[in-house]
């Protein structure tokens, strides 16, 4: 089988909840987790961690369509993850990076 993403449960920002079929849940390349209101609102589509872009994370399928396919077969994590950065030091990093293009950074 396939890796799959882990779907983390929560933004690492302000802990939100982001259940695997949220459309609220963005990810960089690393599969760091946060909110759409975050990403937006604090980061400026900074990763604070990495200092790449951000997309929407997949939802992983509901039904298995597929033999052995789907959240079922591949559960979302359960780890809550938090940024080891304070939502200041997040700001700070994305203030200094964000006027590079992500495909840039």
């Amino acid at each position: 089988m396939f890796p799959v993403l882990e779907l983390r449960p929560n933004c690492e920002c302000c802990d939100k909840n982001l259940p695997p079929n949220s459309v609220e849940a963005m990810i960089c390349t690393y599969e760091c987790t946060f909110c759409k209101s975050c990403v937006e609102e604090v980061l400026s589509n900074v990763c604070p961690n990495c200092g790449g872009g951000f997309c929407p994370r997949p939802v992983r399928p509901r039904l298995a369509r597929r033999e052995g396919v789907g959240i079922r077969f591949q559960p979302a994590s359960q780890k809550r993850v938090l940024s080891r950065y304070s939502k200041k030091e997040m700001q700070d990093f994305a203030v200094s990076v964000k006027g590079v293009a992500p495909q840039e950074r």
